[in-house]
């Protein structure tokens, strides 16, 4: 059974860091594309960054880009997310997701597969 955990989430205020880490099991994702998404209450779930298999192609939603960085480490089969200069409009349940047999890291929920349960953040001002 496949499974991906997210932890790291937690109340930080306005312009600290934190950072995401989303572990996988039960299958390796060495050859897969994965990425973060987040949903904030009351709206609907949005793209914040993916990976390639390799770690050599990265894509962040207009948003977060120059704040926010992805990072993978397939020895561990998981994926960061570090966050920094964090705005309260941030505030969201983060989802890792990953993708079967997909090497590209796209920007479209429709190509992951398989989905974490979120770790919440919030950011205070």
């Amino acid at each position: 059974q496949v499974q991906l955990v997210e932890s790291g989430g937690g109340l930080v205020q306005a312009g600290g860091s934190l950072r995401l880490s989303c572990a996988a099991s039960g299958r390796t994702f060495r050859r897969d594309a994965m990425g973060w998404f987040r949903q904030a209450p009351g709206k609907e779930r949005e793209f914040v960054a993916a990976i390639s298999w390799s770690g050599s192609s990265t894509y962040y939603a207009d948003s977060v880009k120059g704040r926010f960085t992805i990072s993978r480490d397939n020895a561990k089969n998981s994926v960061y997310l570090q966050m920094n200069v964090l705005k309260p409009e941030d505030t969201a349940v983060y989802i890792c997701a990953a993708r079967h047999d997909g090497p590209r890291a796209t920007m479209y929920s429709n190509d992951y597969d398989y989905w974490g349960q979120g770790t919440q953040v919030t950011v205070s001002s």
